[in-house]
């Protein structure tokens, strides 16, 4: 179907005008397709996770690899969906990376006219989600070829986030993080 913006708009979820970038926390949601169980099931209050679930658990950890102003903090993996709290850090958005423009045969013979600088751009809540989401949509995929089955697309469009504004709202949303699997049957994400 061609597009027309009369019947094809998506509406923003996001707040506008909000720089997601800025330092802060974030609460995280991000759905399976379809809610769909992917990642494993909730025995006697307790998430198992299967393979697809440990791949989603250590990408989130790894994370931290790929994002110097990123910090991990509270997490769940669930049956279809995943909880987490993203840190952003406050970094100095004025930072440069320095990068030669010319092979030098000795450190000597580099001077400070052969140097580039680019800006570093600061991590966006996108930037984290999108890197998240891509690299264990591959890493399933891997596992469904292995096995000569189609996966199908494993995420859901976009992903749900609030700005967590002060302490009472970050010790209320961790507890619903940490305690998401003993309440798994009220679970609004439950099907």
């Amino acid at each position: 179907m061609k597009y027309n913006p009369l019947i094809h708009h998506r509406k923003s979820i996001r707040l506008k005008g909000y720089d997601y970038s800025k330092a802060g926390a974030y609460f995280i949601t991000i759905c399976c397709e379809d809610r769909r169980h992917r990642f494993g099931k909730i025995l006697a209050h307790k998430m198992i996770l299967n393979q697809l679930g440990t791949i989603a658990y250590n990408e989130w950890i790894n994370l931290m690899e790929r994002f110097s102003s990123f910090e991990l903090d509270v997490f769940q993996i669930m049956p279809n969906h995943m909880h987490g709290i993203i840190v952003l850090k406050d970094i100095n958005l004025d930072k440069t990376v320095g990068a030669t423009l010319a092979v030098a045969q000795d450190e000597n013979e580099v001077n400070s006219a052969n140097r580039a600088t680019a800006r570093v751009a600061p991590t966006t809540i996108a930037d984290v989600v999108g890197a998240y989401k891509s690299i264990v949509s591959n890493e399933c995929l891997k596992l469904y070829k292995l096995q000569n089955k189609q996966m199908g697309k494993l995420w859901q469009r976009n992903y749900y986030e609030h700005i967590i504004r002060d302490e009472n709202a970050y010790i209320n949303i961790s507890n619903y993080i940490i305690n998401n699997p003993n309440k798994w049957d009220e679970d609004k994400f439950h099907i």
